[in-house]
C-alpha cells in the first residue's frame, strides 16, 4: 500500500538540529524594519551566534543589541538590564524608532516582567528624556525552551502588528508577508507586484541585506520597511501571508481586530502555487494578469519542460527546513514527477498534522512518503545509512552538507543558513523566476552528479 505518513521523531533528544531557537527568528524580522534595533534580553550569545548565523549566510553584518544578563541577573532578576539597554540604544543612535525586547529562554524561566518594563519605561524615561522623539517599544516574548526560529518569526511579526497597527482611513494597498525568506525571493515578489500594479505593504523589505560597498562607506545592511508601514498594516484591502507558519498569526489578528480580509497561502513555489497568489491578488485587487506574467510563465513552463520527463520523472528526494519551504518544494518536485519520499520539519509544532497540504499528500502521493516532525538531521542520516531510503537529491540548508558529502547523493542548498556556496541569496526560490531558478539548479546538480559518478546516462539524455 502506497501511502504518504506524517508522524513525530520515535527517538528523545535531537542530534544536529534543523532549526536552532526562537530568538534567532525574531531577529530576523526585527532587521527587516528600518530605524529599528532590537534589544535581545539575555545572554550575550543569544545575539552573537544569531549575527554569526546571519553573517554566515549574507556576508555581511547586521546591529542587534544584547542586554548582557549575567550570573547576578540570572539569581535576582535583570529587569533593570533592559532600561539601561534602551536608554544607552536611544544615546547612542539618534535614528532609532524601533526597539524590539525579545527574550530568551534564560530571562523567560527566571521571569523578568519585560511588559512591565516596557510600561514603565513608556510612562517615565520616553516621556522625561526623550520627549517629542518618536520610540516603539515592543516586547517579543520568544523562550527557547519551546518552538524555533520558524515560530519565533511569526510570534515577532505579530507582536509588531499587534503594537503599532492602528485603524485610519484606507490606504488602497495590500499588506504582503513575505515569510522568512531571501532579498532574492523579495524582488521576485516585488516584480510579480508591479506587473499587476498592485500597491503593497511589504513585511518586510530586505532586499538592502544585500548592501554594495559604497565609496562613502555608509552603506549599512539593514531592511527599510518604516514604522510607518507597519502603523498602516490596519487600513489596507487585504492581506497575503505567504507562509502560514511565518505570518499567519499577524494575518489573523489584522482579519480579526481590523476586519483586513486576510489569505494565508499557498507560498508560491512552482508553477502551481504562483499562478494562485497570482489569482488571489486579483481578487483582493481587481487587478487583471498582464501578458507579461502570462509570457514570463509560459517561459518558466517551457523551460520545465525540458527537463522533467527525461530528467526528474521518479527522482527521489529529501528535504528539510523551514515548514512552509519544505511543503512548497514538495509540492513541486511533484509537479516535476519526482518522489519527495522524506519531509523533516524540525520543530515541535502540533498542528503541521492538521495541515491541508500534507493531508492532500495523504490522500494524493502513489508511492511512500514519510513527514517526520519534531525532526533532526540524524533523522535524515539514519535512514540512508540503514539503506532504509534511496535517495537522489537532497534539498535543504548547508547545516545538512555532510551527509551530502559522507553519502556521495547530491544536495542543493536552499533554505537559512546557505553558507558554503556563494550567493544564493540573490536568486529567489519564489514566483516564476523562482522556479525556473530551482529547477535548472537541481538538474544542473543531477547532471555534474552523474559526471563525477561516470555515469554514462547523461550521454543518452542529452537533448
Amino acid at each position: 500500500m502506497m501511502s504518504c505518513e506524517v508522524k513525530e521523531k520515535e527517538r528523545a533528544g535531537i542530534i544536529n538540529p534543523i532549526f536552532t531557537c526562537q530568538p534567532c527568528g525574531a531577529q530576523y524580522a526585527s532587521i527587516g524594519i528600518k530605524d529599528c534595533i532590537a534589544i535581545v534580553h539575555g545572554g550575550q550569545g543569544c545575539v552573537m551566534f544569531v549575527r554569526l548565523l546571519f553573517a554566515q549566510h549574507f556576508k555581511d553584518n547586521f546591529d542587534i543589541a544584547s542586554s548582557s544578563v549575567h550570573e547576578d541577573g540570572a539569581v535576582f532578576g535583570a529587569v533593570h538590564r533592559v532600561e539601561e539597554a534602551v536608554d544607552v540604544l536611544l544615546m547612542r543612535y539618534p535614528d532609532v524608532k524601533v526597539i524590539p525586547i525579545i527574550t530568551t529562554c534564560s530571562t523567560e524561566v527566571i521571569g523578568d516582567d519585560v511588559d512591565g518594563v516596557v510600561r514603565k519605561l513608556n510612562a517615565g524615561l520616553l516621556k522625561e528624556k526623550y520627549a517629542g522623539r518618536e520610540v516603539h517599544l515592543i516586547s517579543v516574548h520568544t523562550p527557547s525552551f519551546k518552538g524555533s526560529q520558524v515560530t519565533g518569526y511569526d510570534v515577532a511579526l505579530d507582536a509588531f502588528v499587534r503594537t503599532l497597527a492602528k485603524k485610519d482611513q484606507p490606504n488602497g494597498k495590500i499588506n504582503l508577508f513575505t515569510g522568512w525568506v531571501n532579498p532574492g525571493d523579495v524582488t521576485a515578489l516585488k516584480h510579480l507586484l508591479a506587473e499587476m500594479d498592485i500597491a503593497a505593504t511589504v513585511l518586510f523589505e530586505i532586499e538592502s541585506f544585500d548592501s554594495p560597498l559604497m565609496p562613502n562607506g555608509d552603506a549599512v545592511s539593514h531592511g527599510s520597511t518604516p514604522v510607518e508601514d507597519i502603523i498602516g498594516t490596519a487600513n489596507a484591502m487585504g492581506t497575503i501571508a505567504l507562509n502560514r507558519y511565518e505570518g499567519g498569526a499577524a494575518a489573523e489578528y489584522l482579519e480579526s481586530e481590523f476586519n483586513v480580509p486576510a489569505v494565508i497561502g499557498p507560498t508560491p513555489i512552482g508553477i502551481r502555487n504562483t499562478d494562485t497568489f497570482l489569482q488571489n491578488l486579483k481578487k483582493m485587487t481587481g487587478k487583471e494578469i498582464p501578458l507579461s506574467l502570462v509570457r514570463e510563465r509560459g517561459i518558466a513552463i517551457d523551460a520545465l519542460t525540458d527537463l522533467v520527463h527525461m530528467f526528474f520523472a521518479d527522482k527521489k528526494v529529501a528535504i528539510y527546513g523551514h515548514p512552509d519551504l519544505v511543503i512548497g518544494l514538495a509540492e513541486f518536485c511533484l509537479d516535476l514527477e519526482m518522489k519527495p519520499v522524506l519531509l523533516l520539519l524540525g520543530d515541535d509544532n502540533s498542528t503541521y498534522k492538521k495541515d491541508a497540504r500534507l493531508k492532500a499528500f495523504e490522500e494524493k502521493v502513489d508511492f511512500e512518503m514519510e513527514v517526520i516532525t519534531n525532526a533532526d538531521l540524524w533523522e535524515l542520516e539514519s535512514r540512508i545509512k540503514n539503506k532504509e531510503i534511496e535517495l537522489d537529491l537532497i534539498l535543504g540548508h548547508s547545516k545538512g552538507r555532510f551527509i551530502s558529502i559522507d553519502y556521495n547523493i547530491p544536495m542543493v542548498r536552499v533554505g537559512f543558513p546557505t553558507y558554503d556556496r556563494a550567493g544564493l541569496y540573490r536568486h529567489p526560490v519564489v514566483g516564476y523566476a523562482g522556479a525556473t531558478w530551482l529547477a535548472e539548479t537541481m538538474a544542473n546538480t543531477i547532471f555534474e552528479d552523474m559526471e563525477h559518478k561516470k555515469n554514462k546516462e547523461w550521454l543518452l539524455n542529452v537533448w
